[in-house]
């Protein structure tokens, strides 16, 4: 039974401190906030109440996978999962409009043609097809596996299965997600969807790999699911089980330094001058806070030597309502900007700005406990922007401002929602990086294969011995499943060695 200290109270913390827990380690989690769930937080006022990070959860096979692991209880014992459907609705530029019914890829492929025109929707399910065969191929190194210590098998082969694209007498293959966009779906309304699940991680869909094409899969595949009361009741249920199988939580507990002893890790230090004794210990913060915590060199992971990115924020608007949600509003509206390529210019351009109304996500749940009473409704915009410093960046005086934008954009959305608004909340990127610690607000996208490795994360394993990275920040990324499937890389790794290759 080793002594295992963890720094932070994040998802993928969280999950590696159950699984090691129940392997018979005792774990002790170090958090310099208050709380636990890290970027997974909920804002509550007047009776309102709103997640203000992830709304909604793909792949909840993971955190099921979690709690059978570490217990007989199951996931659905401690909270309600409700499938979204339809899974998302889109407004596009000129006016059309297509809901997406959740995990029904003919649902889909007929809601396309009807909305957007014959042969539309069989381009998209075609489109979904080869998705589904980049998904296969990527499925286990990218997500079920530690990082290969090959990863640059990874970084140059690119797994999406393109067409051929013949112009002006020569022949190209889609290896860009924008590119797929243009070649194959050859329909600006398409090529925005696509675009849509590349900007929901911060992504520049110019820029992305084709790869990127297994996030709209993932959707299609799997379904889109509500957590009943939030997402919050996820991070609670998380961090009760941790209790339940005994993990300590010390918060209030700011890490300092992680004590290094023999070559190896062997502690942490605290703020309080303390020091706290372990064989192990793993990281669940963003690299600027772990590398302040290890004297010497910035800690890489280990078989990877790639620098991380700059990479956008998110500024999220908070609505309080009067009166009821209608019935049978999309839970998701994704309101599509009107002039994509000035938003992608403005967002990953070399002077980011925000002069520009965003692709915008609106979160209409259906849940009288995020409301005062049924006469109330909590709606929820979401739109990826510049992190808040850096050169030339905007401040979080300019965000707030720019909250104005989103609510008018909303209104294509919420019709009535000016005369219905109470009160609005901002949350900018400050927010976060105060929450999450990660430098300007920033967000991690998930492992993606290909793009000469710009998006894959460091390994979980680090160049110290004994220390171990979890959560966004590491292999394989950002996302609440990958969080999840950090945990138990993590914990696989310390728990059966270096040689650990995944579940089977």
């Amino acid at each position: 039974m080793a002594r295992i200290a963890v720094i932070g109270a994040g998802m993928g913390a969280m999950a590696a401190a159950a699984r090691l827990a129940v392997a018979g380690h005792r774990v002790a989690v170090y958090e310099r906030t208050e709380t636990y769930g890290g970027a997974v937080r909920r804002f509550e006022r007047d009776g309102f109440a709103f997640d203000t990070g992830p709304g909604l959860l793909p792949l909840p096979a993971v955190y099921r996978d979690l709690f059978v692991k570490t217990g007989k209880e199951p996931l659905e014992s401690v909270v309600e999962l409700v499938q979204v459907d339809p899974s998302s609705r889109h407004l596009f530029a000129d006016g059309t409009e297509v809901a997406l019914p959740n995990a029904s890829r003919a649902g889909v492929v007929a809601a396309l043609n009807e909305a957007l025109g014959a042969g539309a929707g069989d381009r998209w399910g075609d489109f979904l097809v080869r998705a589904r065969e980049a998904w296969d191929r990527t499925r286990r190194p990218l997500l079920e596996e530690p990082l290969w210590p090959n990863w640059s098998v990874l970084a140059d082969r690119e797994p999406y299965p393109s067409v051929p694209h013949k112009k002006l007498l020569r022949t190209r293959r889609a290896g860009l997600l924008a590119e797929i966009g243009a070649w194959e779906l050859r329909d600006p309304r398409l090529a925005a969807l696509l675009d849509g699940y590349a900007l929901a991680y911060g992504l520049d869909p110019s820029d992305a790999p084709a790869s990127a094409a297994v996030l709209p899969y993932m959707e299609h595949a799997f379904g889109t699911w509500y957590v009943r009361g939030g997402m919050r009741e996820l991070a609670r249920a998380v961090y009760e089980r941790c209790v339940a199988r005994r993990v300590e939580f010390h918060f209030g507990a700011e890490v300092t330094g992680v004590v290094e002893k023999d070559g190896r890790a062997a502690g942490l230090e605290l703020g309080d001058g303390s020091v706290v004794e372990a064989e192990f210990v793993v990281a669940g913060v963003a690299p600027e806070v772990l590398n302040r915590c290890v004297r010497g060199a910035a800690v890489r992971g280990a078989g990877s030597v790639l620098p991380r990115h700059g990479l956008p924020s998110r500024l999220t608007v908070l609505l309080a309502l009067r009166g009821g949600r209608p019935e049978g509003v999309a839970h998701k509206t994704v309101v599509h900007a009107e002039d994509r390529e000035r938003e992608l210019g403005l967002l990953f351009g070399s002077s980011p700005g925000l002069d520009a109304r965003p692709t915008l996500t609106v979160l209409r749940p259906d849940d009288l406990g995020s409301v005062p009473d049924a006469d109330h409704e909590a709606i929820t915009l979401t739109a990826t922007v510049p992190a808040f410093s850096g050169s030339g960046r905007p401040d979080s005086e300019a965000l707030a401002d720019h909250a104005d934008k989103l609510i008018a954009t909303a209104e294509r959305a919420v019709p009535d929602l000016r005369e219905r608004l109470l009160w609005h909340e901002v949350r900018v990127p400050a927010h976060i990086a105060e929450t999450t610690g990660a430098e300007g607000g920033a967000v991690p996208p998930p492992a993606l294969a290909a793009a000469d490795g710009r998006l894959l994360h460091p390994a979980n394993s680090t160049e110290l011995p004994g220390l171990f990275t979890v959560g966004g920040w590491s292999h394989p990324g950002g996302g609440l499943p990958h969080a999840g499937m950090s945990g138990a890389l993590v914990a696989g790794l310390i728990v059966e060695g270096p040689d650990f290759r995944g579940s089977q």
